[in-house]
């Protein structure tokens, strides 16, 4: 294994890639038969949408900003809300952000019949659009093309008919069926994840042979428990990330090159 990361490890350091470590992550993607994907926010920075993690992340920049990310303080706090909706309007993943080469990659591993599951802790949407189907896709922490009622009443809708309301001067948008706060359809932290989803995702990676986790820093459990699954599954686990994770000691491959480069490539080879 020290041999295979030494290899991929060029990568790392400004020299070009290393086609003979892409083949072989090629290789591995083409010996498989259940390839799970895990991505996070560094897929989609290449399309103009911030990480949250990273140098420039949007909660390195901005500590308040993952208070507003805090279920508790969105609900116990109209300020909070009133910043939340307004920042949703200027936000670049309601703007129109397009996938980018990366995203593509996927659902081209996915077009030929390799890709299982692909579980991403991105809201964006962006798989979809890059043309990933939504039966082999999981949206672990849900997404912003809805909103959902914190209510109770289970109301759930496109999140335009909310941001209509907010351009047009209601700053704290309240259910129209009974009242309660209403949010994005993500999963805020103090919120749990939709149980069916995560065991979904386990059972993926548990029964997976290869595992590719991709643009994510792997310290957001109980999602970043699923490389050590496969991994007890005996399943070569690859990281292409920009920064270091958890889990690059245990890797079979790590990869620190600029995702919509290194992907396309990988999965031009399968």
């Amino acid at each position: 294994m020290e041999l295979i990361q030494d290899s991929l490890r060029t990568m790392t350091e400004g020299i070009a890639p290393d086609w003979d470590a892409i083949d072989l992550v090629a290789g591995w993607l083409r010996e498989s038969q259940r390839v799970v994907v895990l991505t996070g926010a560094g897929i989609s920075t290449e399309s103009g949408i911030p990480d949250f993690r990273g140098p420039r992340g949007v909660w390195t920049l901005n500590p308040g900003a993952e208070r507003a990310a805090t279920l508790q303080y969105f609900l116990g706090d109209r300020e909070v809300r009133v910043r939340s909706w307004r920042n949703r309007i200027d936000s670049p993943m309601l703007r129109g952000a397009e996938p980018n080469p990366g995203h593509f990659a996927i659902a081209d591993l996915e077009r030929k019949g390799k890709l299982h599951t692909l579980v991403t802790q991105n809201v964006d949407g962006l798989h979809l659009k890059a043309g990933s189907s939504a039966a082999r896709m999981i949206e672990i922490h849900g997404n912003v093309r809805e909103f959902t009622c914190m209510g109770g009443c289970g109301a759930r809708g496109p999140i335009s008919e909310v941001l209509d309301r907010v351009r047009a001067g209601d700053e704290d948008p309240r259910c129209q069926r009974c009242g309660g706060i209403l949010k994005t359809a993500t999963i805020s932290f103090g919120q749990n994840l939709v149980p069916a989803d995560l065991e979904r995702a386990g059972q993926a990676a548990a029964s997976c042979d290869c595992f590719l986790a991709i643009g994510t820093s792997l310290t957001v459990y109980p999602v970043a428990y699923l490389p050590g699954q496969a991994l007890r599954n005996g399943a070569k686990l690859v990281i292409l990330n920009a920064q270091e994770t958890p889990y690059d000691g245990m890797a079979h491959a790590v990869l620190r090159d600029q995702i919509g480069e290194a992907l396309p490539a990988i999965v031009s080879g399968v």
